[in-house]
């Protein structure tokens, strides 16, 4: 199972503002080959660590690919930046940020460090990933999702925004 973690707080001209972003990314990453097999609903989450910069849009995708980590996470990144992404600044507020966050269940410490080093600490990827795959374990530290939910620090705002998904690759309401 390989899972992509996906978010957005900015606008794209001609495309939209961050929730058509991050549907419109999905649509990008199946076009250069990955095959979205499910996502979670999409989450309005505050910025962390806590800034003044606008809320994200987040959710969790769970992909099919014959590419390793590596090619995955270049994918990732070429998406990223056909919507305009530019890495400047850490923690910036950012038009679309597209994570590896598991790749089947493989452990690794040279990049792409697998599983994503803190989205254990992150509920704008944990409360998705728990939608989207209950019981999933953490390969590091052995703990399933809905564990480290609740052991998240305080402080960290999410909600739920929309209640469409993707089956088959389109994207129906539910």
């Amino acid at each position: 199972m390989i899972l992509i973690g996906l978010g957005s707080n900015l606008a794209v001209p001609g495309i939209g503002g961050p929730l058509a972003v991050c549907t419109a990314a999905l649509a990008a990453l199946e076009r250069r080959g990955l095959r979205v097999v499910a996502r979670s609903c999409w989450y309005e989450t505050a910025p962390v660590p806590v800034s003044d910069q606008p809320w994200f849009v987040n959710g969790v995708a769970r992909v099919e690919s014959p590419l390793g980590p590596d090619g995955v996470l270049a994918l990732l990144h070429a998406v990223e930046a056909e919507f305009g992404r530019v890495r400047q600044v850490v923690n910036e507020a950012r038009v679309l940020d597209l994570d590896l966050l598991d790749h089947d269940g493989l452990r690794r410490d040279v990049a792409p460090v697998l599983p994503h080093p803190r989205m254990h600490l992150r509920a704008f990827v944990l409360l998705p990933l728990a939608e989207l795959a209950p019981g999933w374990v953490h390969p590091v530290s052995g703990r399933r999702v809905e564990d480290l939910i609740a052991d998240l620090p305080p402080g960290q705002d999410a909600r739920r925004i929309a209640d469409a998904r993707i089956a088959d690759g389109r994207i129906a309401d539910v």
